[in-house]
């Protein structure tokens, strides 16, 4: 009976998983931390904090592809960027940046490849910012009255909306 259970322990051991071995390079994992994952809708990208580059830093991952994408204007050295959530599609992700101790929320454009800080005017702290799959609307925690609560950001009418769209890749 004992034999029975440590053969089907180690037989689903890695069932399921489809990660790629730690490596370097633009792979997934590293010997760094790699941290607070979030998909997109359709999991064609994973979005994810890293210390692989000496600091805190956001990072995409093609799932299709198995790489890692470019996120120009992004990271920066002198910041540290972590929590990140990503749009339906991918185009839109948020994030907070801290930058001389102060963190702040912002939504990178990957079309544009620029991100703007949504949470400037925020006295006091923010952070764990979420946005809706079609890039509208973006959440996340503030304690500027003195406790915890939920702000609401409306990115407005003109905005670009991020929707799912249908891949049949083969």
């Amino acid at each position: 009976m004992l034999v029975m259970a440590l053969i089907s322990l180690v037989s689903c051991k890695n069932a399921g998983y489809i990660t790629p071995p730690p490596s370097l390079g633009s792979t997934l994992n590293t010997k760094a931390a790699e941290i607070q994952p979030n998909f997109s809708y359709d999991g064609h990208y994973l979005v994810f904090s890293s210390d692989r580059q000496r600091t805190r830093s956001v990072f995409l991952f093609d799932t299709k592809k198995r790489r890692l994408l470019p996120l120009p204007g992004l990271n920066f050295p002198s910041s540290m960027q972590s929590q990140p959530s990503i749009s339906a599609d991918g185009r839109y992700i948020v994030y907070v940046s801290e930058q001389l101790g102060r963190p702040q929320i912002f939504i990178y454009d990957r079309t544009a490849q620029k991100s703007k800080n949504i949470s400037k005017n925020i006295l006091g702290q923010v952070r764990n910012p979420t946005i809706s799959g079609n890039g509208k609307l973006i959440a996340f925690e503030s304690n500027r009255s003195g406790q915890w609560n939920i702000e609401i950001y409306d990115r407005g009418l003109g905005t670009r909306l991020s929707l799912p769209i249908d891949r049949n890749d083969p």
